[in-house]
């Protein structure tokens, strides 16, 4: 088509949109281009904005390595990442367990056996015993299901952040019981700031938000037949639970981390204080896909990242 107007422009992508096979492609580009052409007009984007929001994602694959994912990372500070994850689980509306991947899952953690620990060096924080159940949407266990979990130390860092802990520490994979119960030793997270240096960064500044995360442990539950299930439980007294960077905290996702000052804990080795936390999924029938790993690595070198915190203005 020979351009005579701004109107036409739509027009001929949304026609040689048509030539894509498949329905489902077909239908999200189509509906992408309309909305960001509405969006243009809308705001009468300048030629200058466009350039800027260009260079931002430019900036944001470049950024993107083996340890770090700014990406999805600046997904989650838009709130894609929490409205597609609520759209897509939880029955007419239902509260759900599921929550946001986030950017530092790697897959084939270690295969733990259950009571065991994930902490694989010395790793500043209290101990923590973590009681996880999954039940079906009848209440059922679901046995044989494998739980991955991954959580930061008490410095706020996940361990392919951090030279000082050692290859896969506080990560690793578990099968659930004939009560669909999985139990593991961890160190009790921290909220951590999300890196700065970036578009997300330049993001957040511009709205004077804090680039704060609440304290949280992940968990990704696989079984053939149901929906994989991703999500976080998040430390109930934590300051930041109501700013959460990636806005992933739900009312369903807060959980009671107990504190233990006198009694013995469920390991010899350990003395008090420490922290429990009994945590209850429930899983739906489903697609039973892994998704994409964000990561693949740790970051290279032995220098420890400077963490920048920015509190909400």
């Amino acid at each position: 088509m020979i351009i005579e107007n701004q109107e036409q422009v739509t027009e001929a992508v949304l026609s040689e949109l048509q030539r894509i096979k498949n329905p489902r492609l077909k239908e999200l580009l189509s509906a992408t281009v309309r909305h960001l052409h509405e969006l243009i007009r809308e705001v009468q984007l300048t030629e200058a904005e466009l350039r800027q929001a260009c260079a931002v994602i430019a900036k944001s694959g470049q950024l993107t390595n083996a340890s770090h994912n700014e990406v999805v990372l600046l997904a989650g500070t838009l709130g894609l990442s929490s409205l597609v994850c609520l759209l897509n689980n939880g029955r007419d509306q239902e509260e759900t367990t599921a929550n946001l991947l986030g950017p530092f899952w790697r897959a084939h953690s270690p295969v733990t056996q259950n009571g065991g620990s994930i902490v694989r060096s010395p790793t500043i924080g209290a101990p923590l015993f973590v009681t996880a159940r999954v039940k079906d949407n009848k209440d059922n266990p679901v046995v044989d299901a494998e739980i991955d979990v991954w959580n930061t130390s008490a410095e706020g860092l996940y361990e392919n952040q951090d030279p000082a802990q050692a290859d896969m520490n506080l990560r690793g994979r578990f099968r659930t019981d004939e009560h669909g119960r999985v139990h593991f030793r961890t160190v009790k997270p921290a909220a951590y700031p999300v890196p700065v240096d970036g578009p997300v960064g330049d993001l957040l500044r511009v709205q004077g938000r804090a680039n704060m995360r609440p304290a949280h442990t992940h968990f990704l539950i696989h079984k053939s037949g149901y929906k994989t299930h991703i999500s976080q439980v998040y430390v109930s007294d934590d300051p930041y639970l109501d700013t959460d960077a990636q806005f992933g905290v739900t009312r369903a996702l807060i959980g009671d981390y107990v504190y233990h000052e006198n009694e013995p804990a469920p390991h010899p080795e350990v003395t008090a204080p420490w922290y429990s936390l009994d945590f209850t999924f429930t899983i739906e029938p489903g697609d039973d896909s892994l998704p994409l790993a964000p990561i693949s690595g740790r970051t290279e070198g032995d220098q420890r990242p400077q963490q920048v915190v920015w509190e909400r203005l």
